[in-house]
């Protein structure tokens, strides 16, 4: 099946300077429809289906199935206040945040985490013990996305609960069941240095001409261990990710996650709150971003396309990619681009791509 209205929107957008290439997967029922690697990773490089990308914030919902592999144990519930497990956390305010509070972004303690410059885990979470709960926030009553801090928390809980730390944990549990060997959260450095070029590049493309993101291609960034952030590897990887979502924690006979618990995971939990970082109204799962474009589908930040179910849930990263899962159609996505181009063209070109996946798919409604 060719794409020929997404081919072109990629293409044109390389052409514009947006981007130097990109990587799509997009899968239907469990069939591949489309493993497209366009341009270049980075200058003279070629980009490829096995090019290693970061995700970005595409990272996060890994994270929220990781929590969500440890309810589906009884060793976590989704009420329960995070300082049951880790006392600790529960200073200066956040007595009362739940893991519910966290999933959702309603935990109200949204400060910067700067791990990857030296620090260790425990000087992160440290960092994170310290925070306190902003101003006039009731948890749960008040909504905005947490960047980073609450998926430390996350992390943490992992290594709490199981033992293991996070990266290690979702390789085992997660990325290895579902046959994504390049899929890393943190890459040692001895592994950047196997890979060599099929390590791609993130660029800065509001300058002419490109240049790699210094802060994102720094082998210290690509090492970090940042749950909400730093995921890296092909499309196709991430793609299957969501199919296994969309299968009901399921892909080739191997179950990652609990049905009943996939299925919680994706449905609306946080409705018609206004987003005090996105300033936008925008549903939330647990982990998930819920199409939200009935509140506005050209204001709504890193939504879905214009034919999008409104029960397709999934994750973006900044200026960068988006992955999603639409069980109306049984149709899992994940798309990458190597150009960080500024927030308003960003969010036209990904509103543009997503659209058109659809209609060369024959989905459009």
């Amino acid at each position: 099946m060719r794409f020929e209205r997404t081919e072109r929107l990629i293409s044109e957008g390389m052409e514009r300077g947006l981007h130097i290439g990109a990587q799509l997967y997009a899968s239907v029922r469990g069939e591949v429809a489309a493993q497209l690697a366009v341009g270049e990773s980075h200058t003279g490089v070629p980009m490829r289906d096995d090019t290693i990308m970061v995700w970005l914030s595409s990272t996060k919902p890994i994270a929220a199935v990781a929590a969500g592999q440890l309810m589906d144990r009884r060793l976590l519930g989704l009420d329960d206040p995070v300082s049951s497990h880790i006392p600790e956390f529960g200073t200066n305010g956040k007595e009362a945040v739940t893991l519910r509070h966290i999933l959702t972004h309603t935990a109200g303690f949204r400060m910067p985490i700067r791990h990857w410059r030296g620090q260790t885990w425990d000087e992160a979470m440290a960092e994170v013990y310290r925070s306190r709960l902003e101003p006039r926030w009731v948890p749960g009553q008040k909504a905005g996305y947490h960047p980073a801090s609450s998926w430390y928390v996350l992390g943490e809980l992992v290594r709490r609960l199981d033992g293991r730390p996070f990266e290690d944990y979702v390789r085992d549990e997660i990325f290895e069941p579902l046959g994504m060997d390049d899929w890393w959260v943190g890459i040692p450095f001895e592994r950047q240095e196997a890979y060599g070029d099929r390590l791609g590049v993130m660029h800065v493309t509001t300058q002419n001409p490109p240049t790699p993101n210094a802060t994102y291609e720094s082998p210290e960034f690509i090492a970090a261990v940042r749950p909400g952030g730093n995921g890296r590897g092909p499309a196709r990887g991430l793609g299957r990710f969501y199919e296994m979502l969309v299968n009901g924690g399921e892909l080739d006979g191997r179950r990652v996650l609990g049905a009943g618990t996939a299925e919680m995971l994706v449905e609306r939990h946080r409705v018609g709150m206004f987003d005090h970082t996105f300033k936008q109204v925008i549903d939330y799962g647990l982990g998930f971003i819920i199409d939200s474009k009935q509140y506005g589908v050209d204001t709504v930040p890193y939504g879905y396309g214009d034919h999008a179910s409104a029960r397709t849930f999934g994750h973006s990263g900044a200026e960068s990619s988006t992955a999603f899962g639409d069980p109306e159609h049984g149709l899992a996505v994940a798309l990458v681009f190597n150009g960080m181009c500024g927030e308003a063209a960003h969010q036209a070109r990904q509103r543009a791509v997503t659209t058109a996946i659809y209609e060369d798919l024959g989905l459009a409604r």
